[in-house]
This record gives structure tokens, sequence and C-alpha cells, in this order.
């Protein structure tokens, strides 16, 4: 697949048949920030077609000044943070606490003994179970590999606070992990 650059030209040329294969392109993780956040699919759903509307009426304003992902998920973090407080879900920080090594240990070695489609049933499921802010940024993170400087640049926090927030992030992560994980072995004793 070539460069999203490659399409935008063609679409700023007149080509608009060339904005559904940029569609494709993103769709899958532009529906997944916004299912992450919004927790409804049928939010995602209105919130991606939104996003892509918003991004093709915008394509003449987009610079190239990052990667054309970023500005697309950015929008859709935007939408999605505007829907929540339409909904009036307030999202507040949590006080940060630490995180012993052994804990991160053993819930790691836990999960790498999982098969490796119990593994995506157990992170998905721990993903739902997290606040928006958090399941976004576990999601862009390690889901998506984003870097610490495009999620930055998706959000609007600074780089140290995208760091601090997915510092906590990932402890929340690794508590609901180890909860699951205990439910799960209850039940199989």
């Amino acid at each position: 697949m070539k460069e999203d650059k490659y399409y935008i030209d063609r679409i700023l040329n007149g080509d608009v048949n060339a904005f559904s294969l940029l569609v494709d392109k993103h769709k899958n993780l532009v529906f997944t920030i916004a299912l992450r956040m919004l927790k409804n699919s049928e939010d995602a759903e209105e919130l991606s077609q939104d996003t892509f509307v918003k991004a093709y009426n915008s394509l003449k304003e987009f610079k190239f000044e990052s990667k054309f992902s970023t500005w697309l998920y950015r929008i859709t973090y935007n939408g999605a943070i505007s829907r929540l407080r339409k909904k009036q879900i307030e999202i507040t920080n949590i006080e940060s606490g630490t995180i012993v090594d052994s804990d991160v240990i053993s819930s790691y070695n836990a999960i790498n003994e999982l098969k490796r489609n119990e593994q995506k049933k157990y992170i998905n499921q721990v993903i739902e179970n997290l606040r928006e802010e958090d399941a976004f940024l576990i999601t862009m993170y390690y889901l998506n590999e984003s870097s610490i400087e495009e999620i930055s640049e998706i959000t609007g926090f600074s780089i140290s606070n995208v760091k601090v927030k997915l510092f906590r992030a990932r402890k929340r992560f690794y508590n609901e992990l180890k909860v699951i994980l205990k439910e799960e072995v209850t039940t199989i004793l």
C-alpha cells in the first residue's frame, strides 16, 4: 500500500475515490480508538464516520507537519472526548502509586503461559474494564505501537504527562489482569 501522502495528493487534485483507500487503511484503528474510549460499538461507528468526514473536509488544511495517521487519530480522540463530555462522564486522574516489580513479573509470567487466543481474550477483557483514557493509551502504545511523542501529539498532553498517564494505565491494567486471572483460577478450581 502506498504512503498516505500519495492518496492525499490524489484527493486534493480531484480524485475523491482515493479517499476510500485512506479510509480502508485507517478504519480499523480509528474504530478501535473510538470503541476503547466510548465503550459502545454504535457510538464508535458513528464517531468513526464523523472522523473521516471531518478529515475529508479538512484535508486541504493538513500540512504534513505530522503523519496523517497521527492527525486522524487526534481527530478521533478529540471527538471521543467531546462525546464523553456531552455525556457528562468525568475523566479524572487517580493518585499515583507504586507498582511492585514482582507483581508485574508474576502477571507477565502468568499471561505468557496462556495460549494466544486466551491472551487476546484476557487483554481485551481488561482493556474493556479500564477507564476510557487508560484504554486509549494502552491501545495506542502497545497495540498500535505509537510513540510517546505521537500520543502526546494526538492527545495534546505533554510528553512527561503521557509517560505518567501511561505508567498509571499500565498499573491499572496489571491490577485488573490479576483480578481477572484470579477469578479464572478460582472458577477452574
